[in-house]
């Protein structure tokens, strides 16, 4: 409870929020000089804000040499501390945790099960996003898509980049935080695979034929996890 009254001592502070969602959507380290530029304040200012958020484990820095010589530069990013507010306690991460050890008991059906429905979830997800936006999905573009997916993505805390590649065959697609990532931990196999039958589901809402190739993954070590699909 202590802790959590921290955190929303500082998040209540409307500048220290934005500042912490202008960092969400970076994808990399900030300076304060960055912050400072970017929200109009003074660098001491923007010193105080990032250090603020830092305190309640909300971003992490460290020193780092620029190399154009001068004193070296203090990066920010965000923490992978988790932070969560319920009231009165819930705990889903641990009812998430049951559920995945028992459709394990059951073997083969039971990942089928999982990746059905994972990819089932994001169908729908995604068509409920496309109803509000129009009613008409064979008049819309491929930036449209874009920004449907974007938006989708945003949505279920994915912090997605997306981007199509020359001839529009092909989107590169990262996301920046993985919203199922400590259960992921434990049960990395079956997460990783519902997570992408989920971004399946969710591109077979726009287009006819989707391939979903992965590059990177967050579980592995990696900064994001990063895919290529191949639609039509």
């Amino acid at each position: 409870m202590e802790n959590t009254l921290k955190v929303t001592n500082v998040l209540s502070d409307p500048t220290r929020f934005y500042i912490y969602q202008y960092i969400t959507k970076r994808h990399q380290d900030v300076t304060v000089q960055e912050i400072a530029d970017e929200f109009s304040i003074h660098p001491n200012v923007a010193r105080l804000h990032l250090s603020k958020l830092e305190d309640v484990r909300m971003l992490y820095s460290e020193t780092k040499k620029t190399g154009k010589g001068g004193r070296p530069s203090r990066l920010y990013r965000l923490s992978d501390e988790v932070i969560q507010f319920s009231f009165p306690f819930r705990n889903y991460q641990l009812l998430s945790s049951i559920l995945l050890r028992s459709l394990e008991s059951l073997g083969a059906e039971g990942s089928k099960a999982l990746y059905e429905t994972g990819k089932t979830f994001g169908k729908e997800m995604m068509e409920q996003e496309i109803a509000r936006y129009t009613n008409n999905t064979a008049a819309l573009s491929n930036g449209d898509k874009l920004r449907l997916l974007q938006n989708a993505s945003l949505m279920t805390g994915q912090l997605p980049a997306l981007e199509w590649n020359d001839d529009e065959t092909s989107l590169y697609f990262e996301i920046y935080n993985c919203p199922f990532k400590e259960v992921a931990m434990e049960h990395k196999d079956k997460v990783c695979t519902m997570h992408q039958s989920f971004f399946t589901g969710m591109f077979e809402a726009l287009f006819k034929d989707v391939q979903l190739i992965e590059k990177q993954n967050i579980i592995s070590g990696c900064d994001q996890c990063a895919y290529k699909t191949q639609v039509q």
